[in-house]
């Protein structure tokens, strides 16, 4: 079964800027992996633009992208919040917080004129930044006597795993990172040893 085991976020902070008629709207592309550090990053930037009208927002988060929000704080409903999420989709990003602080500038831009300009703060921030592309692995946890130490060692060479941890006491017990669409056949290959255990811990 073929299936997605990668994903796209952006590498460092970045900062973008779109002006219309007076207003000023000064966008930052973050990288979270967590709503703790959005709201610690939101937080910040609230600090820093404490005279600012609206700090308005959009983030997606996770590596299947489940946890995502979009704020439009007291802007017109769907004008700012919508289309920085928008841009996070176009680009087809994860783990991002993007920010938008607005600066009024006295003269009204109307739903449209709104909406293009959140769009394009969001994009600029994004194209001050640079994408990457992420692997997810899944990590796991063999346990196993001394016995079957050798067979356990080549599995974890042959299939080129990433060792993260390990204790040899009375039963020995190795933790290893291995790409998501390679664990069905790591495990298998455990599995096949019979005295070893193996169970999931977490994906990143």
């Amino acid at each position: 079964m073929l299936f997605e085991d990668t994903y796209k976020t952006i590498e460092v902070k970045s900062e973008g800027l779109f002006k219309d008629k007076g207003s000023k709207f000064i966008a930052w592309a973050i990288p979270c992996n967590s709503e703790e550090m959005v709201k610690t990053e939101l937080e910040l930037l609230r600090k820093t633009y404490y005279d600012a009208r609206h700090h308005c927002y959009a983030y997606i988060l996770g590596f299947d992208k489940s946890a995502w929000r979009a704020n439009d704080d007291g802007e017109p409903s769907g004008t700012a919040g919508k289309p920085i999420h928008g841009q996070l989709l176009s680009y087809d990003l994860t783990n991002t917080l993007i920010v938008v602080i607005r600066y009024f500038g006295g003269i009204k831009l109307g739903v449209r004129g709104l909406i293009n300009a959140y769009k394009f703060a969001a994009q600029d921030a994004i194209a001050n930044n640079s994408i990457v592309t992420k692997i997810i692995n899944e990590v796991y946890v063999v346990k196993f006597d001394y016995t079957d130490m050798n067979d356990v060692m080549r599995i974890m060479k042959e299939e080129n795993l990433e060792q993260i941890d390990q204790d040899f006491q009375l039963r020995c017990m190795l933790q290893f990172a291995v790409r998501k669409q390679n664990a069905d056949q790591v495990i298998k290959r455990f599995k096949d040893l019979r005295k070893v255990e193996i169970s999931y811990l977490k994906t990143f």
